[in-house]
């Protein structure tokens, strides 16, 4: 919901009624994600649920809706064509009139997403609870309910644990709220603060790094201690430039399993003492520029200064997917195919030279 969220909040605000379809779950080779969403008023449409498939059935569900309706499209890879998921897989929907009245939580919602605030909507979409009630939650508030004060304590443990992660997925209850039943689903969306990359270095190479990082959605922050590179005018793309020694920076700012940190310096006096301390922090990603020949003496360096070899296993150095990229916006997509791959489990080999699904499960 994130991407159609300015205009749909423009409608809200307007006191405009508007139908609201979401992706809730998602198999085989479904083409968007949990989250992805299309909104209807009159003739006008923003988003999208399935990437063309069945945005024609979506959008006459959707432009009559009144009231929450859970819809499943597709059925399986052979007859999904005749059912109008031409490319396979299924996906459940969530239809649902949208109002001021029906949805008075969504503009603190907006404004927790504008101000990167994590936010999580919780809502069930299948079982006996009432389809289409709704509960937000905030790391330290919550408002509306799920119908049971037990089902809603139930859930605002998951979601605060699915937002520190940036999940967004169905969870089961029991008919009263119990764990490990699945009589009811609830579908949880996460508006977490979008991930960081810090891209260390201020050069060429992570100007185009920090153009790629923004358009897969990344805060991004470039970090040099040389005034003189690291500005603003140099790094457009770029949320924040810091001049600042690398490894003080990194050691001073908080680092979680979303965060991506991208080592350009290819300097020893930068990226050993960087990479001393990115390797011991939980980042999903820790990358670093360079020949084998830079990479073998860093691994030297490394260990002399004390790390592990499980520590240096973490290390992907050189950078990036062997593409053959020579120019700074060629290695660019080279570090964004590694970024994806490792989110997503590809194989990295061209598609023709696969066979099966498209579309893996992911690492979460």
């Amino acid at each position: 919901m994130r991407d159609v969220l300015p205009e749909i909040m423009r409608w809200w605000r307007s006191g405009h009624r508007f139908g609201l379809a979401t992706v809730v779950a998602t198999w085989s080779s479904a083409p968007r994600p949990p989250g992805a969403a299309m909104a209807v008023r009159g003739d006008e449409v923003v988003g999208s649920v399935s990437g063309g498939c069945v945005e024609g059935a979506v959008f006459e569900l959707a432009a009559e809706a009144d009231r929450p309706v859970l819809q499943r499209y597709g059925v399986s890879d052979d007859d999904a064509f005749a059912v109008g998921l031409t490319c396979g897989g299924i996906i459940d929907i969530l239809v649902e009139p949208v109002s001021s009245e029906s949805f008075p939580e969504l503009g603190e919602i907006a404004k927790s997403v504008e101000e990167h605030e994590p936010v999580a909507v919780a809502t069930i979409v299948a079982g006996p609870g009432q389809i289409g009630a709704r509960r937000v939650i905030w790391p330290a508030r919550t408002s509306g309910s799920l119908g049971l004060e037990r089902l809603d304590e139930a859930v605002d443990d998951d979601a605060r644990g699915m937002l520190a992660q940036g999940l967004t997925g169905i969870r089961h209850y029991g008919a009263q709220g119990e764990r490990r039943l699945d009589d009811l689903s609830v579908f949880v969306q996460s508006f977490a603060p979008p991930p960081r990359m810090l891209v260390f270095g201020a050069i060429d190479f992570a100007a185009a790094v920090a153009r790629v990082g923004k358009f897969l959605g990344y805060h991004v922050i470039v970090c040099d201690a040389r005034p003189v590179f690291a500005t603003a005018k140099r790094f457009p793309d770029a949320d924040e430039v810091i001049v600042k020694w690398p490894h003080d920076y990194l050691a001073s700012v908080r680092v979680d399993e979303r965060t991506v940190i991208c080592v350009l310096t290819h300097d020893p006096k930068f990226d050993v003492p960087l990479l001393e301390v990115a390797l011991r922090t939980p980042a999903g990603y820790v990358g670093a520029m360079g020949s084998r020949r830079t990479h073998d003496d860093r691994l030297t360096r490394l260990r002399e200064a004390g790390l592990t070899e499980e520590e240096l296993a973490r290390l992907r150095s050189p950078i990036g997917l062997d593409l053959g990229a020579r120019t700074p916006e060629e290695t660019a997509v080279s570090i964004a195919a590694e970024l994806i791959q490792l989110r997503w489990g590809g194989s990295g080999q061209p598609l023709t030279k696969t066979a099966g699904r498209i579309h893996g499960e992911g690492m979460g």
